[in-house]
């Protein structure tokens, strides 16, 4: 799958790239995963060379000075029309220290958060808006009623939610149906052989209300990328992964032995079947990609050229498989039976009847 195989985001007709371009590491002002501009703009033109239309970005990120960047190369850049790309953009983090109105998700700081990324962006327009997480202290009423004005007034096309609880999700989308506001298309997650607690509820909620998933950190900061071995690792400081990360533990560890061991299998890298798994997941429209530098991107955008067997994907469906939430540990435990009947008017019919197992199989 080339990188110009777009795909419809959500129920929507916005065609994007199956991977897309996170852009949390352009600028420098955060040292531990930013970059310079110079090679910000590398790895942006070396995306875009290869078929990409779709970068992600926040007014948070490297404090604004990621969506400078972006719009300063697209007003700079006569070759590469704005129109032709689909940049999403979120709100929700305060850039004003002391103003409680800076941040979060209620009407004022949604509006003037929008104000200023466009004027960062250098557009009129956002193609996606996604509320960056869930804002506690704001009716969900409120922020859908803001979204909707930004879309009717043209500043935005189509919204989205990251980082947020189902059931604020479901919440907020039912609010926009009953009141004819603009729904939400996509929805952005954690997602990884790492981080796979998301299937308990998000991944199929995702899927019933029709929500493009963007999966971020699909190589779980690095972790899944092959630089981690049980007896190698990067050099300490040299990437974002703490020496004592909670993250590098036996789990991870059986994870990466079998991503290896596909690896070799396919003559392919580590992160390359990491992301071509994350990508393969039922629910997945776009995965989300960062890059330091232009050959990290090259490698990565590999992942697409890749097919995993049956066999493949099964082997790192059990070596990752997560241990789930209440009540779904449970629920499978539940035997669901379908005992055959006749209906009043003789046709067949089923009777589903749902029976415990027994102690002996639940524990």
């Amino acid at each position: 799958m080339p990188l110009d195989h777009y795909v419809t985001l959500g129920r929507s007709g916005l065609r994007v790239s199956p991977f897309c371009l996170g852009c949390m590491t352009f600028g420098d002002e955060w040292a531990a995963v930013g970059t310079h501009e110079e090679e910000s703009l590398q790895v942006l033109e070396a995306y875009l060379e290869a078929g990409g239309n779709f970068l992600d970005t926040a007014n948070l990120y490297t404090m604004g000075h990621s969506e400078v960047i972006i719009g300063d190369y697209f007003a700079g850049s006569p070759m590469r029309a704005r129109d032709r790309v689909v940049i999403a953009t979120k709100f929700s983090g305060n850039l004003h220290p002391g103003d409680p109105n800076g941040g979060g998700a209620g009407r004022k700081a949604i509006i003037h958060q929008a104000e200023d990324s466009l004027r960062r962006l250098r557009t009129d327009y956002i193609d996606l808006y996604w509320c960056h997480f869930h804002d506690p202290n704001t009716p969900i009423d409120e922020t859908m009623r803001a979204l909707d004005q930004l879309v009717r007034d043209g500043k935005v096309r189509h919204i989205g939610f990251s980082d947020m609880p189902a059931w604020v999700v479901v919440q907020a989308q039912y609010e926009a149906n009953f009141r004819g506001w603009e729904p939400l298309i996509a929805l952005q997650i954690e997602y990884s052989l790492a981080q796979r607690t998301v299937e308990a509820d998000l991944m199929p909620m995702a899927r019933s209300l029709d929500l493009g998933v963007t999966p971020w950190s699909p190589l779980r900061a690095g972790i899944l990328s092959g630089k981690y071995r049980r007896d190698a690792r990067p050099e300490v400081g040299s990437t974002r992964v703490a020496e004592a990360s909670p993250h590098l533990n036996e789990r991870n560890y059986a994870i990466i032995d079998e991503l290896v061991k596909t690896a070799e299998e396919l003559d392919a890298t580590p992160a390359q079947v990491a992301l071509k798994w994350v990508q393969d997941r039922a629910g997945v429209a776009s995965t989300i990609i960062g890059a330091r530098r232009k050959d990290q991107l090259l490698d990565n955008l590999g992942a697409l050229d890749l097919e995993l067997s049956v066999e493949q994907s099964s082997r790192l469906d059990e070596v990752s498989k997560p241990e789930l939430p209440f009540p779904h540990e449970f629920l499978r435990n539940v035997v669901h039976v379908h005992q055959g009947g006749v209906q009043v008017d003789g046709t067949p019919s089923k009777r589903a009847e749902f029976l415990p197992r027994t102690d002996a199989d639940r524990w």
